[in-house]
Protein backbone atom coordinates (compact mmCIF):
# COMPACT_ATOMS: atom_id res chain seq x y z
CA UNK A 1 0.00 0.00 0.00
CA UNK A 2 2.91 2.34 0.73
CA UNK A 3 4.09 2.00 -2.88
CA UNK A 4 0.60 2.79 -4.20
CA UNK A 5 0.28 5.84 -1.95
CA UNK A 6 3.69 7.06 -3.12
CA UNK A 7 2.71 6.67 -6.78
CA UNK A 8 -0.51 8.62 -6.16
CA UNK A 9 1.54 11.38 -4.50
CA UNK A 10 3.96 11.45 -7.45
CA UNK A 11 1.03 11.58 -9.87
CA UNK A 12 -0.35 14.57 -7.98
CA UNK A 13 3.01 16.31 -8.35
CA UNK A 14 3.08 15.41 -12.05
CA UNK A 15 -0.38 16.96 -12.52
CA UNK A 16 0.72 20.18 -10.82
CA UNK A 17 3.64 20.43 -13.24
CA UNK A 18 2.12 19.13 -16.49
CA UNK A 19 -1.56 20.05 -16.07
CA UNK A 20 -1.34 23.71 -17.13
CA UNK A 21 0.17 22.57 -20.46
CA UNK A 22 -2.77 20.26 -21.26
CA UNK A 23 -4.82 22.58 -23.47
CA UNK A 24 -6.79 19.88 -25.32
CA UNK A 25 -8.78 16.82 -24.33
CA UNK A 26 -6.39 14.47 -26.11
CA UNK A 27 -3.35 15.89 -24.30
CA UNK A 28 -5.20 15.59 -20.99
CA UNK A 29 -5.94 11.94 -21.73
CA UNK A 30 -2.37 11.05 -22.66
CA UNK A 31 -0.58 13.08 -19.98
CA UNK A 32 -2.92 12.82 -16.98
CA UNK A 33 -5.71 10.26 -17.30
CA UNK A 34 -3.98 7.22 -18.80
CA UNK A 35 -1.08 7.41 -16.29
CA UNK A 36 -3.59 7.19 -13.42
CA UNK A 37 -5.32 4.20 -15.03
CA UNK A 38 -1.92 2.51 -15.21
CA UNK A 39 -1.30 3.23 -11.51
CA UNK A 40 -4.68 1.62 -10.77
CA UNK A 41 -3.55 -1.51 -12.64
CA UNK A 42 -5.43 -0.92 -15.90
CA UNK A 43 -2.87 -1.12 -18.68
CA UNK A 44 -3.88 1.36 -21.43
CA UNK A 45 -2.29 -1.03 -23.93
CA UNK A 46 -4.44 -4.02 -22.95
CA UNK A 47 -7.92 -4.04 -24.56
CA UNK A 48 -8.98 -6.63 -21.97
CA UNK A 49 -8.68 -3.84 -19.40
CA UNK A 50 -9.11 -0.53 -21.21
CA UNK A 51 -11.09 0.17 -24.37
CA UNK A 52 -10.92 3.66 -25.79
CA UNK A 53 -13.79 5.21 -27.77
CA UNK A 54 -16.17 2.50 -26.57
CA UNK A 55 -19.14 2.36 -28.94
CA UNK A 56 -22.27 3.78 -27.34
CA UNK A 57 -24.96 3.53 -30.03
CA UNK A 58 -27.77 3.82 -27.53
CA UNK A 59 -31.41 4.48 -28.29
CA UNK A 60 -31.94 8.21 -28.66
CA UNK A 61 -28.21 8.97 -28.78
CA UNK A 62 -26.27 10.44 -31.65
CA UNK A 63 -25.06 8.02 -34.29
CA UNK A 64 -21.78 6.35 -33.34
CA UNK A 65 -21.55 8.24 -30.05
CA UNK A 66 -18.72 6.85 -27.97
CA UNK A 67 -17.64 7.03 -24.36
CA UNK A 68 -13.95 7.87 -23.95
CA UNK A 69 -12.93 4.83 -21.91
CA UNK A 70 -14.57 1.60 -20.77
CA UNK A 71 -12.75 -0.29 -17.99
CA UNK A 72 -12.90 -4.06 -17.59
CA UNK A 73 -11.97 -5.78 -14.33
CA UNK A 74 -11.37 -9.52 -14.65
CA UNK A 75 -13.58 -9.67 -17.74
CA UNK A 76 -16.40 -7.58 -16.25
CA UNK A 77 -17.34 -4.17 -17.69
CA UNK A 78 -17.32 -1.99 -14.57
CA UNK A 79 -16.69 1.67 -15.38
CA UNK A 80 -17.24 4.35 -18.02
CA UNK A 81 -14.92 7.37 -18.03
CA UNK A 82 -15.76 10.60 -19.82
CA UNK A 83 -12.66 12.77 -20.31
CA UNK A 84 -12.55 16.54 -20.65
CA UNK A 85 -9.77 19.12 -21.10
CA UNK A 86 -7.81 20.15 -18.02
CA UNK A 87 -9.38 23.60 -17.67
CA UNK A 88 -13.04 22.57 -18.07
CA UNK A 89 -15.52 22.29 -15.21
CA UNK A 90 -17.05 18.86 -14.59
CA UNK A 91 -20.75 19.35 -13.67
CA UNK A 92 -21.90 20.43 -17.14
CA UNK A 93 -20.66 17.15 -18.60
CA UNK A 94 -22.60 14.94 -16.18
CA UNK A 95 -25.68 14.53 -18.48
CA UNK A 96 -23.48 13.08 -21.24
CA UNK A 97 -21.98 10.53 -18.86
CA UNK A 98 -25.44 9.80 -17.45
CA UNK A 99 -26.73 8.86 -20.90
CA UNK A 100 -23.97 6.27 -21.34
CA UNK A 101 -24.39 4.91 -17.81
CA UNK A 102 -28.18 4.58 -17.87
CA UNK A 103 -28.13 2.54 -21.09
CA UNK A 104 -25.60 -0.01 -19.80
CA UNK A 105 -26.93 -1.91 -16.74
CA UNK A 106 -23.73 -3.90 -16.30
CA UNK A 107 -21.69 -0.78 -15.54
CA UNK A 108 -21.60 0.08 -11.83
CA UNK A 109 -19.50 3.27 -11.94
CA UNK A 110 -19.45 6.34 -14.15
CA UNK A 111 -16.65 8.89 -13.84
CA UNK A 112 -16.02 12.25 -15.45
CA UNK A 113 -12.60 13.87 -15.20
CA UNK A 114 -10.52 16.76 -16.44
CA UNK A 115 -7.32 15.06 -15.37
CA UNK A 116 -7.02 16.61 -11.93
CA UNK A 117 -10.64 16.44 -10.74
CA UNK A 118 -12.47 13.10 -10.72
CA UNK A 119 -16.18 12.71 -9.94
CA UNK A 120 -17.48 9.16 -9.45
CA UNK A 121 -21.17 8.30 -9.83
CA UNK A 122 -23.35 5.22 -9.35
CA UNK A 123 -27.07 4.42 -9.06
CA UNK A 124 -28.01 4.37 -5.37
CA UNK A 125 -31.35 6.17 -5.77
CA UNK A 126 -32.72 4.19 -8.73
CA UNK A 127 -31.25 1.07 -10.33
CA UNK A 128 -29.56 1.79 -13.69
CA UNK A 129 -30.26 5.53 -13.35
CA UNK A 130 -27.11 7.47 -12.54
CA UNK A 131 -27.38 9.62 -9.42
CA UNK A 132 -27.29 13.38 -9.85
CA UNK A 133 -24.54 13.80 -7.26
CA UNK A 134 -21.21 11.94 -7.18
CA UNK A 135 -20.52 9.63 -4.26
CA UNK A 136 -16.83 10.48 -4.37
CA UNK A 137 -14.84 13.47 -5.62
CA UNK A 138 -11.05 13.54 -5.81
CA UNK A 139 -8.99 16.60 -6.68
CA UNK A 140 -5.32 15.88 -7.29
CA UNK A 141 -4.55 19.56 -6.75
CA UNK A 142 -5.78 19.20 -3.18
CA UNK A 143 -5.44 15.57 -2.11
CA UNK A 144 -6.99 14.64 1.21
CA UNK A 145 -5.30 12.35 3.73
CA UNK A 146 -7.67 9.47 2.89
CA UNK A 147 -7.91 9.97 -0.87
CA UNK A 148 -5.25 7.40 -1.75
CA UNK A 149 -7.09 4.81 0.37
CA UNK A 150 -10.32 5.52 -1.51
CA UNK A 151 -8.58 5.38 -4.90
CA UNK A 152 -7.01 2.06 -3.93
CA UNK A 153 -10.50 0.53 -3.98
CA UNK A 154 -10.70 1.24 -7.72
CA UNK A 155 -7.64 -0.88 -8.56
CA UNK A 156 -7.85 -3.70 -11.07
CA UNK A 157 -9.36 -6.80 -9.48
CA UNK A 158 -10.82 -4.73 -6.64
CA UNK A 159 -13.44 -2.93 -8.72
CA UNK A 160 -16.56 -5.10 -8.66
CA UNK A 161 -20.24 -4.21 -8.88
CA UNK A 162 -21.12 -5.40 -5.38
CA UNK A 163 -18.04 -3.74 -3.84
CA UNK A 164 -18.61 -0.39 -5.50
CA UNK A 165 -22.26 0.02 -4.62
CA UNK A 166 -21.45 -0.71 -0.97
CA UNK A 167 -18.54 1.73 -1.10
CA UNK A 168 -20.72 4.37 -2.76
CA UNK A 169 -23.42 3.99 -0.14
CA UNK A 170 -20.93 4.24 2.73
CA UNK A 171 -19.25 7.31 1.24
CA UNK A 172 -22.58 9.00 0.57
CA UNK A 173 -23.62 8.58 4.20
CA UNK A 174 -20.15 9.57 5.39
CA UNK A 175 -20.25 12.79 3.38
CA UNK A 176 -23.73 13.62 4.69
CA UNK A 177 -22.79 12.84 8.29
CA UNK A 178 -19.62 14.94 8.07
CA UNK A 179 -21.61 17.87 6.69
CA UNK A 180 -24.14 17.63 9.52
CA UNK A 181 -21.42 17.33 12.17
CA UNK A 182 -19.38 20.16 10.67
CA UNK A 183 -22.41 22.43 10.49
CA UNK A 184 -23.54 21.51 14.01
CA UNK A 185 -20.12 22.24 15.48
CA UNK A 186 -19.50 25.38 13.43
CA UNK A 187 -22.89 26.99 14.00
CA UNK A 188 -23.70 25.17 17.26
CA UNK A 189 -27.16 23.89 16.49
CA UNK A 190 -29.41 24.48 19.53
CA UNK A 191 -30.26 20.79 19.62
CA UNK A 192 -26.55 20.00 19.91
CA UNK A 193 -26.16 22.48 22.79
CA UNK A 194 -29.17 20.93 24.55
CA UNK A 195 -27.73 17.45 24.03
CA UNK A 196 -24.34 18.38 25.54
CA UNK A 197 -25.87 20.28 28.46
CA UNK A 198 -28.36 17.53 29.30
CA UNK A 199 -25.69 14.84 29.07
CA UNK A 200 -23.52 16.84 31.48
CA UNK A 201 -26.38 17.71 33.86
CA UNK A 202 -29.66 15.79 33.37
CA UNK A 203 -31.34 17.94 36.05
CA UNK A 204 -30.73 21.15 34.12
CA UNK A 205 -33.95 22.91 33.09
CA UNK A 206 -33.40 24.08 29.51
CA UNK A 207 -35.06 27.49 29.11
CA UNK A 208 -34.19 29.98 26.37
CA UNK A 209 -32.09 31.94 28.85
CA UNK A 210 -30.24 28.77 29.86
CA UNK A 211 -29.69 27.91 26.19
CA UNK A 212 -28.29 31.39 25.50
CA UNK A 213 -25.93 31.09 28.46
CA UNK A 214 -24.79 27.58 27.59
CA UNK A 215 -24.11 28.19 23.87
CA UNK A 216 -20.80 30.11 24.23
CA UNK A 217 -19.64 27.65 26.90
CA UNK A 218 -20.36 24.63 24.68
CA UNK A 219 -18.71 26.43 21.76
CA UNK A 220 -15.51 26.89 23.78
CA UNK A 221 -15.68 23.28 24.95
CA UNK A 222 -15.91 22.07 21.34
CA UNK A 223 -12.84 24.10 20.35
CA UNK A 224 -10.85 22.86 23.34
CA UNK A 225 -11.76 19.20 22.68
CA UNK A 226 -10.93 19.42 18.96
CA UNK A 227 -7.61 21.09 19.72
CA UNK A 228 -6.83 18.42 22.29
CA UNK A 229 -7.64 15.62 19.81
CA UNK A 230 -5.32 17.15 17.20
CA UNK A 231 -2.47 17.46 19.71
CA UNK A 232 -3.01 13.88 20.91
CA UNK A 233 -2.97 12.51 17.34
CA UNK A 234 0.23 14.39 16.47
CA UNK A 235 2.06 13.36 19.65
CA UNK A 236 0.86 9.76 19.72
CA UNK A 237 3.37 7.07 18.75
CA UNK A 238 0.53 4.78 17.70
CA UNK A 239 -1.01 5.04 14.19
CA UNK A 240 -4.31 6.94 14.20
CA UNK A 241 -7.19 4.56 13.74
CA UNK A 242 -9.18 7.20 11.87
CA UNK A 243 -6.72 7.21 8.97
CA UNK A 244 -5.87 3.54 8.87
CA UNK A 245 -5.61 2.39 5.28
CA UNK A 246 -7.31 -0.68 3.85
CA UNK A 247 -5.86 -3.81 5.48
CA UNK A 248 -5.38 -5.87 2.32
CA UNK A 249 -3.13 -4.67 -0.46
CA UNK A 250 -3.57 -6.71 -3.67
CA UNK A 251 -0.33 -5.21 -4.98
CA UNK A 252 1.76 -6.48 -2.09
CA UNK A 253 4.05 -9.49 -2.33
CA UNK A 254 2.89 -12.67 -0.58
CA UNK A 255 5.42 -14.78 1.33
CA UNK A 256 4.91 -18.55 1.41
CA UNK A 257 4.24 -19.43 5.08
CA UNK A 258 6.14 -22.71 4.62
CA UNK A 259 9.16 -21.24 2.82
CA UNK A 260 10.15 -17.60 3.31
CA UNK A 261 12.36 -17.79 0.19
CA UNK A 262 9.27 -18.13 -2.02
CA UNK A 263 7.67 -14.74 -2.57
CA UNK A 264 4.77 -14.31 -5.01
CA UNK A 265 4.80 -10.80 -6.43
CA UNK A 266 1.91 -8.80 -7.86
CA UNK A 267 3.58 -9.04 -11.29
CA UNK A 268 3.60 -12.85 -11.06
CA UNK A 269 -0.06 -12.98 -10.10
CA UNK A 270 -0.88 -10.57 -12.90
CA UNK A 271 0.99 -12.78 -15.38
CA UNK A 272 -1.05 -15.78 -14.23
CA UNK A 273 -4.30 -13.82 -14.69
CA UNK A 274 -3.33 -12.73 -18.21
CA UNK A 275 -2.29 -16.27 -19.17
CA UNK A 276 -5.57 -17.68 -17.86
CA UNK A 277 -7.44 -15.05 -19.88
CA UNK A 278 -5.61 -16.10 -23.05
CA UNK A 279 -6.18 -19.82 -22.53
CA UNK A 280 -9.72 -19.85 -21.14
CA UNK A 281 -11.06 -20.37 -24.68
CA UNK A 282 -9.01 -23.58 -24.92
CA UNK A 283 -9.32 -25.10 -21.43
CA UNK A 284 -10.92 -24.52 -18.03
CA UNK A 285 -9.27 -21.68 -16.13
CA UNK A 286 -8.63 -23.93 -13.11
CA UNK A 287 -6.34 -26.07 -15.32
CA UNK A 288 -3.87 -23.18 -15.51
CA UNK A 289 -2.15 -22.92 -12.13
CA UNK A 290 0.79 -21.16 -10.55
CA UNK A 291 3.87 -22.97 -9.29
CA UNK A 292 6.14 -20.54 -7.51
CA UNK A 293 9.69 -21.42 -6.49
CA UNK A 294 12.62 -19.56 -4.97
CA UNK A 295 14.30 -19.15 -8.38
CA UNK A 296 11.39 -18.62 -10.80
CA UNK A 297 7.61 -18.36 -11.11
CA UNK A 298 6.01 -21.14 -13.10
CA UNK A 299 2.63 -21.63 -14.73
CA UNK A 300 1.69 -25.30 -15.08
CA UNK A 301 -1.11 -27.43 -16.52
CA UNK A 302 -3.38 -29.19 -13.99
CA UNK A 303 -0.89 -28.64 -11.16
CA UNK A 304 1.67 -31.02 -12.72
CA UNK A 305 5.21 -29.72 -12.35
CA UNK A 306 6.48 -31.55 -15.45
CA UNK A 307 3.73 -30.01 -17.61
CA UNK A 308 4.84 -26.43 -17.37
CA UNK A 309 3.73 -23.86 -19.87
CA UNK A 310 6.23 -21.18 -18.92
CA UNK A 311 8.75 -20.00 -16.36
CA UNK A 312 8.87 -16.31 -15.48
CA UNK A 313 11.97 -14.58 -14.12
CA UNK A 314 10.68 -11.26 -12.84
CA UNK A 315 13.40 -10.52 -10.31
CA UNK A 316 15.90 -9.57 -13.01
CA UNK A 317 16.54 -6.05 -14.29
CA UNK A 318 14.97 -7.19 -17.55
CA UNK A 319 12.22 -9.77 -16.77
CA UNK A 320 11.99 -12.77 -19.10
CA UNK A 321 9.67 -15.66 -19.84
CA UNK A 322 10.75 -19.12 -21.01
CA UNK A 323 8.17 -21.45 -22.58
CA UNK A 324 8.16 -25.21 -22.05
CA UNK A 325 8.35 -25.94 -25.77
CA UNK A 326 11.08 -25.60 -28.35
CA UNK A 327 10.77 -22.35 -30.27
CA UNK A 328 10.08 -22.92 -33.95
CA UNK A 329 10.65 -20.48 -36.79
CA UNK A 330 6.95 -19.57 -36.56
CA UNK A 331 7.31 -18.80 -32.86
CA UNK A 332 10.36 -16.63 -33.50
CA UNK A 333 8.40 -14.69 -36.10
CA UNK A 334 5.61 -14.14 -33.57
CA UNK A 335 8.09 -12.78 -31.04
CA UNK A 336 9.64 -10.50 -33.66
CA UNK A 337 6.23 -9.15 -34.71
CA UNK A 338 5.33 -8.53 -31.06
CA UNK A 339 8.24 -6.12 -30.64
CA UNK A 340 9.82 -8.30 -27.96
CA UNK A 341 13.27 -9.89 -28.22
CA UNK A 342 14.64 -13.37 -27.70
CA UNK A 343 17.60 -13.59 -25.33
CA UNK A 344 20.06 -16.48 -24.87
CA UNK A 345 18.56 -19.91 -24.04
CA UNK A 346 15.31 -18.88 -25.77
CA UNK A 347 14.26 -16.59 -22.94
CA UNK A 348 11.93 -13.84 -24.19
CA UNK A 349 12.11 -10.40 -22.62
CA UNK A 350 8.82 -9.43 -20.96
CA UNK A 351 8.97 -5.84 -19.59
CA UNK A 352 5.39 -5.99 -18.26
CA UNK A 353 3.22 -9.02 -17.35
CA UNK A 354 0.56 -7.75 -19.79
CA UNK A 355 3.07 -8.21 -22.64
CA UNK A 356 2.24 -11.92 -22.53
CA UNK A 357 -0.90 -10.91 -24.47
CA UNK A 358 1.41 -10.37 -27.47
CA UNK A 359 2.44 -14.04 -27.39
CA UNK A 360 -0.93 -15.79 -27.63
CA UNK A 361 0.28 -18.23 -30.29
CA UNK A 362 3.10 -19.44 -28.06
CA UNK A 363 0.70 -19.81 -25.13
CA UNK A 364 -1.69 -21.89 -27.23
CA UNK A 365 1.11 -24.16 -28.48
CA UNK A 366 2.56 -24.60 -24.99
CA UNK A 367 -0.89 -25.61 -23.73
CA UNK A 368 -1.40 -28.06 -26.61
CA UNK A 369 1.95 -29.66 -25.78
CA UNK A 370 1.04 -30.04 -22.09
CA UNK A 371 -2.39 -31.50 -22.91
CA UNK A 372 -0.88 -34.27 -25.08
CA UNK A 373 -0.20 -37.28 -22.84
CA UNK A 374 2.09 -38.78 -25.48
CA UNK A 375 4.64 -36.07 -24.74
CA UNK A 376 4.98 -37.34 -21.18
CA UNK A 377 5.11 -41.10 -21.60
CA UNK A 378 8.15 -42.79 -20.18
CA UNK A 379 10.51 -44.17 -22.77
CA UNK A 380 10.96 -47.89 -22.20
Amino acid sequence: MDNFTQRIKEHSEHIAEAGPHCKTEETTKQALILPLLDILGYSPFNPLMVRAEYCADFTGAKNSERVDYALYSEGELVMFIEAKPFDQKLPKHMPQLSRYFNATPSVCIGAVTNGHQWAFYTDLSNNNIMDEKPFLEIDFKNLGILDSSELAKFRYGYLKTENMRTLAEDLTYLTSFKAVIRNSLKNLDPDFVKFVANQADPTLRMTQKTLDNMTPIVKKAVKDVLSSLVVDSLSSTEPAQEIEEIPFDPLAAVVDPNNSNIVSTHQERELLAHTQTILKTKTAVENIEAKDTASYFGIVFQGKNNRWLLHYHGDKKSPTVHFGIELTAKHRQEVERSGLTIEPNDHINLPEPSDIMRLTGLCFDALAYCENDDNFKRVK
